[in-house]
């Protein structure tokens, strides 16, 4: 049977939000930065929340809140993922497990490997867990991007203690293989170290099959931690959860002694929402989801290359966000800055996501067809001025 796509709610809906994606920028301006969908919460999670307005629900998180049963569900349902529950716990949202995680895994000073270009809260993440950032950038390669296995392991034999991944990653949108997460694991292995791994992206794979870092092999399991959440996926960064998992017993067990206040961060309508985001009464939403965002995905190289055709991109396996070079046309290293003055778009500041960064923009393309059709239209304008 097949799956419609989901409509992106109208433009003068979507300004009445009060989120960061409508509120930065005058209305004269599309926006395309920050990770904010343009559809309708999924219809369970529409229900569960209204349900608790209605109920005056709006107190302390419970001590079990049910997201851990939801997520074992969600993980075994839709990635073919056997998670044990007793290595499952929570907190308010993905930026907050991953410094917790990496506050009891490492030693003020010690060094964080990042794969650059990456997603620009990673950099402070390490830093306010007292580690130093090493950036070790992604290999670029005629197919797109791959982890440099290589440069890790030297990065690793040189003293970094932890390797902070993102999978699928962020900005590229690169789904890594199981053969790549299975001998970073073996690497990190052999030099004692740790992977922590953001998966806020993997329900949003487009074909490409997304493997969880924990999955990988016995090994990943070992020496791996994963935080994930719905809330990427589902539209969910205003209420506060998040999803954290140890590899095994020993992870767990560091999970389980973080500091209380960890887990009582997570808010009750995070918590619930992300609950009725996992369940099985949201897969058809996350269906149509996906195809909207597979049909927009190649509607933006087919934009690019009329409007702007000296621009590079590659059509990202996961996601929706797209990691744009557009250096041809000479807008300086940060062109968002330029193209948000002249052709009154913004998009996401390429420098942010590291050196490699400098001549690219990062576009949001879960919006309207006709949203993101003018949106490229106004940056073409400007070769024609």
């Amino acid at each position: 049977m097949s799956v419609a796509p989901l409509q992106a709610l109208p433009l003068d809906e979507l300004r009445q939000r009060s989120s960061t994606k409508w509120r930065k920028y005058p209305d004269d301006i599309l926006p395309f930065f920050v990770a904010e969908m343009d559809y309708a919460l999924a219809p369970a999670i529409t229900r569960t929340l209204l349900r608790a307005v209605e109920l005056g629900d709006t107190g302390y998180t419970p001590p079990e809140p049910g997201v851990r049963e939801a997520f074992v569900d969600f993980a075994a349902r839709r990635f073919d993922w056997e998670v044990d529950p007793q290595t499952v716990f929570w907190t308010g949202d993905v930026m907050m497990g991953v410094v917790e995680i990496l506050r009891a895994v490492t030693e003020p000073g010690d060094r964080v490997i990042v794969t650059t270009p990456v997603y620009p809260p990673f950099f402070d993440t390490v830093e306010e867990a007292g580690a130093v950032v090493e950036r070790v950038p992604l290999a670029r390669t005629d197919h797109g991007w791959e982890l440099d296995l290589a440069a890790i392991e030297a990065a690793l034999a040189g003293g970094a203690r932890a390797v902070l991944l993102c999978n699928p990653h962020n900005p590229t949108g690169t789904v890594h293989s199981r053969e790549s997460l299975a001998a970073l694991a073996g690497i990190v292995d052999r030099h004692g170290a740790v992977v922590i791994s953001d998966e806020i992206h993997g329900p949003l794979a487009h074909g490409a099959p997304y493997t969880p870092f924990l999955a990988a092999s016995q090994t990943a399991a070992e020496v791996g931690y994963a935080v994930t959440s719905a809330s990427k996926t589902f539209n969910l960064a205003g209420l506060k959860c998040a999803v954290m998992i140890g590899g095994g017993p020993a992870q767990a067990k560091t999970l389980r002694d973080l500091p209380w206040e960890v887990e009582w961060r997570t808010g009750l309508f995070g918590a619930m929402a992300n609950v009725a985001a996992f369940s099985a009464e949201s897969d058809e939403w996350l269906d149509s989801l996906l195809v909207t965002l597979d049909e927009n995905r190649r509607l933006l190289a087919d934009l690019l290359a009329e409007h702007l055709p000296q621009a590079r991109y590659l059509v990202p396996d996961a996601g929706f966000l797209a990691w744009v070079d557009v250096s041809a046309y000479g807008w300086g290293d940060n062109p968002a800055t330029v193209l948000r003055s002249k052709a009154r778009v913004a998009f996401h500041h390429g420098p942010l996501f590291g050196e490699e960064g400098k001549g690219f923009v990062r576009i949001n393309f879960a919006c309207a067809p006709d949203v993101l059709r003018e949106g490229i239209r106004r940056v073409g304008a400007l070769l024609s001025s």
